[in-house]
Protein backbone atom coordinates (compact mmCIF):
# COMPACT_ATOMS: atom_id res chain seq x y z
CA UNK A 1 0.00 0.00 0.00
CA UNK A 2 1.18 3.64 -0.92
CA UNK A 3 1.32 6.15 1.87
CA UNK A 4 1.80 9.72 1.75
CA UNK A 5 3.31 9.47 5.43
CA UNK A 6 6.91 7.70 5.99
CA UNK A 7 5.44 4.73 9.26
CA UNK A 8 8.56 2.83 7.87
CA UNK A 9 11.04 5.31 9.29
CA UNK A 10 13.14 4.41 12.47
CA UNK A 11 13.77 7.03 15.14
CA UNK A 12 16.15 6.21 17.76
CA UNK A 13 14.37 7.03 20.74
CA UNK A 14 17.16 5.84 23.75
CA UNK A 15 18.51 8.60 25.56
CA UNK A 16 15.28 10.72 24.94
CA UNK A 17 13.95 10.34 28.22
CA UNK A 18 11.64 8.13 26.91
CA UNK A 19 9.79 6.01 29.07
CA UNK A 20 9.13 3.26 26.95
CA UNK A 21 12.61 3.27 26.11
CA UNK A 22 14.94 4.28 29.10
CA UNK A 23 13.31 2.58 31.67
CA UNK A 24 15.11 -0.51 29.81
CA UNK A 25 17.91 -1.27 31.61
CA UNK A 26 19.24 -2.92 28.86
CA UNK A 27 19.55 -1.49 25.53
CA UNK A 28 19.18 -5.00 23.66
CA UNK A 29 15.64 -5.08 24.86
CA UNK A 30 13.40 -3.64 22.06
CA UNK A 31 10.44 -2.63 24.35
CA UNK A 32 6.77 -3.02 23.25
CA UNK A 33 5.01 -2.66 26.58
CA UNK A 34 3.74 0.82 27.32
CA UNK A 35 1.30 2.59 25.19
CA UNK A 36 2.90 5.30 22.64
CA UNK A 37 3.73 4.69 19.51
CA UNK A 38 7.13 4.93 17.93
CA UNK A 39 6.08 7.31 14.80
CA UNK A 40 7.06 10.57 14.78
CA UNK A 41 4.11 12.83 15.22
CA UNK A 42 1.63 14.45 12.23
CA UNK A 43 3.75 16.75 10.28
CA UNK A 44 1.13 19.21 11.26
CA UNK A 45 1.53 18.80 14.64
CA UNK A 46 5.71 19.08 14.31
CA UNK A 47 5.05 22.69 12.62
CA UNK A 48 2.43 24.03 15.19
CA UNK A 49 5.03 22.99 18.51
CA UNK A 50 7.76 24.69 16.76
CA UNK A 51 6.06 27.85 15.67
CA UNK A 52 4.69 27.97 19.50
CA UNK A 53 8.71 27.05 20.89
CA UNK A 54 10.26 29.89 18.41
CA UNK A 55 8.23 32.20 20.22
CA UNK A 56 10.40 31.54 23.58
CA UNK A 57 8.31 32.39 26.08
CA UNK A 58 6.59 29.89 28.22
CA UNK A 59 4.00 31.36 30.95
CA UNK A 60 0.95 30.10 32.23
CA UNK A 61 -1.63 29.16 29.72
CA UNK A 62 -4.79 30.37 28.83
CA UNK A 63 -6.81 27.85 26.77
CA UNK A 64 -7.85 30.13 23.68
CA UNK A 65 -11.72 29.43 21.46
CA UNK A 66 -9.36 27.83 18.65
CA UNK A 67 -8.94 24.91 21.33
CA UNK A 68 -12.55 24.72 22.29
CA UNK A 69 -13.51 24.85 18.47
CA UNK A 70 -10.76 22.23 17.17
CA UNK A 71 -12.21 19.61 19.70
CA UNK A 72 -16.02 20.60 18.66
CA UNK A 73 -15.45 20.26 15.15
CA UNK A 74 -13.99 16.98 14.99
CA UNK A 75 -16.79 15.23 17.24
CA UNK A 76 -18.86 16.52 15.38
CA UNK A 77 -17.42 15.77 12.03
CA UNK A 78 -16.18 12.51 12.33
CA UNK A 79 -18.33 11.13 14.94
CA UNK A 80 -21.46 13.05 14.84
CA UNK A 81 -21.40 14.23 18.76
CA UNK A 82 -22.32 17.85 19.17
CA UNK A 83 -20.23 19.08 22.35
CA UNK A 84 -20.82 22.00 23.94
CA UNK A 85 -17.93 23.95 25.20
CA UNK A 86 -19.55 24.58 28.50
CA UNK A 87 -19.67 21.19 28.77
CA UNK A 88 -15.58 20.65 28.56
CA UNK A 89 -13.26 20.94 31.36
CA UNK A 90 -9.11 20.91 30.29
CA UNK A 91 -6.67 19.24 32.85
CA UNK A 92 -3.37 17.48 32.17
CA UNK A 93 -3.89 13.84 31.45
CA UNK A 94 -6.73 11.32 30.99
CA UNK A 95 -5.88 9.33 34.06
CA UNK A 96 -5.78 12.05 36.11
CA UNK A 97 -9.37 12.69 34.25
CA UNK A 98 -10.85 10.05 35.64
CA UNK A 99 -9.49 10.09 38.92
CA UNK A 100 -11.27 13.50 39.39
CA UNK A 101 -14.36 12.14 37.94
CA UNK A 102 -13.69 9.75 40.86
CA UNK A 103 -13.49 11.98 43.29
CA UNK A 104 -15.96 14.18 42.61
CA UNK A 105 -18.90 10.91 42.09
CA UNK A 106 -17.26 9.12 45.12
CA UNK A 107 -17.04 8.80 48.63
CA UNK A 108 -14.24 6.89 50.39
CA UNK A 109 -15.40 3.49 51.12
CA UNK A 110 -17.47 3.77 47.86
CA UNK A 111 -17.21 0.80 45.00
CA UNK A 112 -16.29 1.21 41.14
CA UNK A 113 -17.60 -1.08 39.08
CA UNK A 114 -15.29 -1.97 36.30
CA UNK A 115 -15.14 -4.91 33.77
CA UNK A 116 -12.01 -6.66 33.28
CA UNK A 117 -9.15 -7.03 32.64
CA UNK A 118 -8.66 -3.43 31.92
CA UNK A 119 -6.28 -0.37 32.07
CA UNK A 120 -4.65 -1.11 35.28
CA UNK A 121 -4.44 2.46 35.81
CA UNK A 122 -7.88 2.76 36.56
CA UNK A 123 -7.49 0.52 39.63
CA UNK A 124 -5.18 3.77 40.81
CA UNK A 125 -7.42 5.90 40.09
CA UNK A 126 -9.98 4.45 42.45
CA UNK A 127 -7.75 3.38 45.48
CA UNK A 128 -6.15 6.81 45.68
CA UNK A 129 -9.88 7.97 46.16
CA UNK A 130 -10.19 6.03 48.95
CA UNK A 131 -12.76 3.72 46.81
CA UNK A 132 -12.74 0.24 45.95
CA UNK A 133 -12.52 -1.74 42.48
CA UNK A 134 -15.20 -3.92 41.81
CA UNK A 135 -14.16 -6.25 38.92
CA UNK A 136 -16.94 -7.83 36.65
CA UNK A 137 -15.10 -10.59 33.99
CA UNK A 138 -15.47 -10.26 30.73
CA UNK A 139 -16.26 -13.38 28.85
CA UNK A 140 -15.28 -15.03 25.51
CA UNK A 141 -17.27 -15.49 23.55
CA UNK A 142 -17.85 -17.75 20.21
CA UNK A 143 -16.16 -15.31 17.93
CA UNK A 144 -13.05 -15.43 20.04
CA UNK A 145 -13.83 -12.10 21.29
CA UNK A 146 -14.87 -10.29 24.89
CA UNK A 147 -18.28 -9.31 25.67
CA UNK A 148 -20.11 -8.69 28.87
CA UNK A 149 -21.53 -10.75 31.79
CA UNK A 150 -24.90 -9.23 31.72
CA UNK A 151 -25.70 -10.88 34.56
CA UNK A 152 -22.80 -9.97 36.59
CA UNK A 153 -22.71 -7.08 35.77
CA UNK A 154 -26.20 -6.36 36.34
CA UNK A 155 -25.97 -7.82 40.08
CA UNK A 156 -22.90 -6.12 40.60
CA UNK A 157 -25.00 -2.73 39.65
CA UNK A 158 -27.15 -3.22 42.19
CA UNK A 159 -24.51 -3.19 45.18
CA UNK A 160 -25.46 0.10 46.98
CA UNK A 161 -21.95 1.06 47.16
CA UNK A 162 -21.32 0.86 43.42
CA UNK A 163 -22.00 3.77 42.70
CA UNK A 164 -20.11 4.29 39.21
CA UNK A 165 -18.74 1.99 36.22
CA UNK A 166 -15.48 3.20 34.27
CA UNK A 167 -16.29 2.09 30.63
CA UNK A 168 -12.93 1.61 28.12
CA UNK A 169 -14.15 2.52 24.53
CA UNK A 170 -12.45 1.17 22.74
CA UNK A 171 -11.35 -1.59 25.30
CA UNK A 172 -7.78 -1.90 26.05
CA UNK A 173 -6.72 -4.46 26.76
CA UNK A 174 -8.44 -6.71 24.05
CA UNK A 175 -9.70 -4.10 21.67
CA UNK A 176 -13.35 -4.39 21.33
CA UNK A 177 -14.92 -1.26 20.13
CA UNK A 178 -18.77 -1.51 21.94
CA UNK A 179 -21.34 -1.35 19.46
CA UNK A 180 -24.35 0.91 19.47
CA UNK A 181 -26.61 -1.65 21.56
CA UNK A 182 -23.99 -2.62 24.39
CA UNK A 183 -23.72 0.81 25.19
CA UNK A 184 -27.49 1.17 25.14
CA UNK A 185 -27.47 -2.06 27.55
CA UNK A 186 -24.99 -0.89 29.69
CA UNK A 187 -26.54 2.34 30.35
CA UNK A 188 -29.61 0.87 30.85
CA UNK A 189 -28.17 -1.12 33.84
CA UNK A 190 -26.87 1.05 34.93
CA UNK A 191 -29.44 4.12 35.21
CA UNK A 192 -31.78 1.38 36.94
CA UNK A 193 -29.28 1.09 39.66
CA UNK A 194 -28.28 4.67 39.95
CA UNK A 195 -24.52 4.03 38.83
CA UNK A 196 -22.55 6.89 36.59
CA UNK A 197 -20.99 5.99 33.53
CA UNK A 198 -17.23 7.01 33.11
CA UNK A 199 -16.46 6.48 29.61
CA UNK A 200 -12.39 6.63 28.91
CA UNK A 201 -12.20 7.50 24.99
CA UNK A 202 -8.74 7.95 24.90
CA UNK A 203 -8.27 5.40 22.19
CA UNK A 204 -11.02 6.83 20.07
CA UNK A 205 -9.07 6.88 16.66
CA UNK A 206 -7.63 3.52 16.44
CA UNK A 207 -10.03 1.50 15.15
CA UNK A 208 -9.94 -0.95 12.77
CA UNK A 209 -11.30 -1.23 9.50
CA UNK A 210 -14.96 -2.14 9.31
CA UNK A 211 -15.60 -1.26 12.81
CA UNK A 212 -16.98 2.45 13.61
CA UNK A 213 -16.38 4.04 17.37
CA UNK A 214 -19.40 5.30 19.05
CA UNK A 215 -19.20 7.81 22.09
CA UNK A 216 -20.85 6.60 24.50
CA UNK A 217 -22.58 10.29 25.55
CA UNK A 218 -23.70 10.39 21.49
CA UNK A 219 -26.04 7.26 21.97
CA UNK A 220 -29.08 8.91 23.10
CA UNK A 221 -29.78 11.77 25.60
CA UNK A 222 -29.92 8.90 28.44
CA UNK A 223 -26.22 8.14 27.71
CA UNK A 224 -25.30 11.74 27.68
CA UNK A 225 -27.45 12.58 31.26
CA UNK A 226 -25.59 9.75 32.87
CA UNK A 227 -21.94 10.05 32.03
CA UNK A 228 -19.04 12.08 31.97
CA UNK A 229 -16.60 11.47 29.05
CA UNK A 230 -12.91 11.31 29.10
CA UNK A 231 -10.79 12.29 25.76
CA UNK A 232 -7.77 13.23 24.31
CA UNK A 233 -5.67 13.49 21.35
CA UNK A 234 -2.62 12.34 23.08
CA UNK A 235 -2.98 8.51 22.18
CA UNK A 236 -4.53 8.53 18.52
CA UNK A 237 -1.83 11.05 17.73
CA UNK A 238 1.27 10.48 19.52
CA UNK A 239 1.21 13.32 21.88
CA UNK A 240 1.03 12.14 25.51
CA UNK A 241 4.38 13.66 26.78
CA UNK A 242 2.10 16.71 26.36
CA UNK A 243 -0.21 16.08 28.66
CA UNK A 244 -3.51 17.57 27.93
CA UNK A 245 -7.21 15.71 27.80
CA UNK A 246 -10.72 17.00 27.86
CA UNK A 247 -13.61 15.59 30.73
CA UNK A 248 -16.96 16.29 28.89
CA UNK A 249 -19.98 16.75 31.38
CA UNK A 250 -23.40 17.78 30.82
CA UNK A 251 -24.51 18.41 34.12
CA UNK A 252 -23.52 21.41 35.42
CA UNK A 253 -23.61 20.70 38.88
CA UNK A 254 -21.34 17.15 38.63
CA UNK A 255 -19.07 19.56 36.40
CA UNK A 256 -18.83 21.89 39.80
CA UNK A 257 -17.70 19.58 41.55
CA UNK A 258 -15.51 17.70 38.77
CA UNK A 259 -13.76 21.58 38.21
CA UNK A 260 -13.35 21.37 42.34
CA UNK A 261 -11.73 18.57 42.10
CA UNK A 262 -9.28 19.29 38.92
CA UNK A 263 -8.21 22.06 41.45
CA UNK A 264 -7.63 19.83 44.99
CA UNK A 265 -5.67 17.51 42.94
CA UNK A 266 -3.33 21.02 41.34
CA UNK A 267 -4.36 19.18 37.63
CA UNK A 268 -5.49 22.49 36.02
CA UNK A 269 -2.55 23.89 34.58
CA UNK A 270 -1.50 22.71 30.81
CA UNK A 271 0.94 23.73 28.88
CA UNK A 272 1.01 25.93 25.87
CA UNK A 273 2.78 22.68 23.39
CA UNK A 274 -0.44 20.31 24.50
CA UNK A 275 -2.98 23.06 23.26
CA UNK A 276 -1.43 23.94 19.86
CA UNK A 277 -0.41 20.26 19.19
CA UNK A 278 -4.62 19.45 19.32
CA UNK A 279 -5.50 21.99 17.35
CA UNK A 280 -3.11 21.22 14.54
CA UNK A 281 -4.19 17.01 15.26
CA UNK A 282 -7.54 18.07 15.19
CA UNK A 283 -7.93 20.14 12.15
CA UNK A 284 -4.85 19.15 9.88
CA UNK A 285 -4.11 15.79 10.61
CA UNK A 286 -7.18 13.52 9.93
CA UNK A 287 -5.19 12.42 6.86
CA UNK A 288 -2.39 11.10 9.13
CA UNK A 289 -4.37 9.25 11.32
CA UNK A 290 -6.12 7.52 9.27
CA UNK A 291 -3.16 6.53 7.27
CA UNK A 292 -1.54 5.28 10.60
CA UNK A 293 -4.70 3.04 11.25
CA UNK A 294 -3.89 1.27 7.89
CA UNK A 295 -0.39 0.75 8.57
CA UNK A 296 -1.16 -0.40 12.14
CA UNK A 297 -4.11 -3.05 10.46
CA UNK A 298 -1.26 -4.39 8.86
CA UNK A 299 0.96 -4.77 11.58
CA UNK A 300 -1.72 -6.42 13.42
CA UNK A 301 -2.36 -8.69 10.19
CA UNK A 302 1.33 -9.50 9.99
CA UNK A 303 1.43 -10.46 13.79
CA UNK A 304 -1.89 -12.67 14.21
CA UNK A 305 -0.57 -14.69 11.10
CA UNK A 306 2.45 -15.25 12.81
CA UNK A 307 0.87 -16.13 15.92
CA UNK A 308 -0.84 -19.00 13.97
CA UNK A 309 1.61 -20.00 12.03
CA UNK A 310 4.72 -20.50 14.66
CA UNK A 311 2.94 -20.55 17.96
CA UNK A 312 2.76 -24.07 17.77
CA UNK A 313 -0.71 -24.36 19.18
CA UNK A 314 0.47 -23.04 22.37
CA UNK A 315 -0.88 -19.36 22.00
CA UNK A 316 -4.20 -17.11 20.06
CA UNK A 317 -4.65 -13.68 18.62
CA UNK A 318 -7.72 -12.19 19.99
CA UNK A 319 -9.42 -10.61 16.80
CA UNK A 320 -9.09 -6.69 17.42
CA UNK A 321 -11.31 -3.98 16.44
CA UNK A 322 -9.40 -1.27 18.01
CA UNK A 323 -6.39 0.19 19.61
CA UNK A 324 -2.88 -0.90 18.53
CA UNK A 325 -2.40 -3.20 21.17
CA UNK A 326 -2.63 -7.06 20.21
CA UNK A 327 -3.83 -9.25 23.11
CA UNK A 328 -2.52 -12.65 22.94
CA UNK A 329 -3.92 -15.68 24.92
CA UNK A 330 -0.07 -17.60 25.94
CA UNK A 331 -1.73 -19.90 28.41
CA UNK A 332 -0.62 -22.94 26.97
CA UNK A 333 2.98 -21.73 26.34
CA UNK A 334 2.83 -20.64 29.96
CA UNK A 335 1.20 -23.94 31.73
CA UNK A 336 4.04 -25.77 29.34
CA UNK A 337 7.10 -23.77 30.78
CA UNK A 338 5.25 -24.02 34.44
CA UNK A 339 5.26 -19.75 34.83
CA UNK A 340 2.23 -17.52 34.90
CA UNK A 341 2.61 -14.68 32.73
CA UNK A 342 4.50 -11.92 35.13
CA UNK A 343 7.64 -14.74 35.08
CA UNK A 344 6.81 -15.11 31.37
CA UNK A 345 7.21 -11.52 31.12
CA UNK A 346 10.77 -11.44 32.66
CA UNK A 347 11.69 -14.75 30.61
CA UNK A 348 10.99 -12.81 27.42
CA UNK A 349 12.81 -9.52 28.45
CA UNK A 350 15.56 -12.19 29.70
CA UNK A 351 16.18 -14.64 27.04
CA UNK A 352 14.22 -13.22 24.52
CA UNK A 353 15.17 -9.14 24.32
CA UNK A 354 11.12 -8.29 24.51
CA UNK A 355 9.85 -6.47 26.65
CA UNK A 356 5.97 -6.94 26.72
CA UNK A 357 2.81 -6.66 28.99
CA UNK A 358 2.24 -9.64 31.56
CA UNK A 359 -1.68 -9.78 31.61
CA UNK A 360 -2.12 -10.10 35.32
CA UNK A 361 -1.47 -6.00 35.47
CA UNK A 362 -5.09 -5.76 34.07
CA UNK A 363 -7.23 -7.40 36.89
CA UNK A 364 -9.65 -10.69 36.91
CA UNK A 365 -9.24 -12.79 33.50
CA UNK A 366 -5.94 -11.37 32.32
CA UNK A 367 -3.38 -14.23 33.70
CA UNK A 368 -1.89 -16.25 30.84
CA UNK A 369 -2.55 -13.41 28.64
CA UNK A 370 0.78 -10.73 27.07
CA UNK A 371 -0.06 -7.42 25.55
CA UNK A 372 1.96 -6.44 22.59
CA UNK A 373 2.20 -2.53 21.49
CA UNK A 374 2.32 -2.99 17.69
CA UNK A 375 2.80 0.93 17.02
CA UNK A 376 6.23 0.65 15.77
CA UNK A 377 8.23 0.19 12.16
CA UNK A 378 7.00 -2.60 10.43
CA UNK A 379 10.85 -4.05 10.92
CA UNK A 380 10.62 -3.28 14.47
CA UNK A 381 7.64 -5.60 14.68
CA UNK A 382 9.23 -7.86 12.59
CA UNK A 383 12.48 -8.00 14.72
CA UNK A 384 10.23 -8.66 18.47
CA UNK A 385 8.61 -11.18 16.54
CA UNK A 386 11.99 -12.85 15.13
CA UNK A 387 13.01 -12.85 18.29
CA UNK A 388 10.03 -14.41 20.24
CA UNK A 389 9.39 -16.93 18.23
CA UNK A 390 13.38 -17.81 18.28
CA UNK A 391 12.46 -18.08 21.87
CA UNK A 392 9.48 -20.22 22.07
CA UNK A 393 11.19 -22.36 19.46
CA UNK A 394 14.09 -23.20 21.84
CA UNK A 395 12.12 -23.86 24.62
Amino acid sequence: MNYTFNFDKVVDRRKSGSYKYDECKDPDVLPLWIADMDFPAAPAIQRAIAKRAEHGVFGYTHVCDDYYNAVINWFSRRHGWDIHKEWIEYTIGVVPAISCVVKALAMPGDKILLTTPVYNCFFSSITNNGCLPEQSKLIIGDDGKYHIDWEDFENRCKDEKVVAYILCNPHNPGGRVWKRDELERINDICMRHNVKVISDEIHNELVMPGYEYIPFASVSQQTLNNSVTCISASKSFNIAGLQIANIVCVDPDLKRRINRAININEVCDVNPFGVVATIAAYNESEEWVDELMRYIHENNQMLTRRVEEEGRGLMHCMPLEGTYLAWVDCSPLCKKLNVNCEQFEELLIKEAKVFLNAGTMYGLGGEGFIRINMACPKSMLSEALDRFFKFVKRI
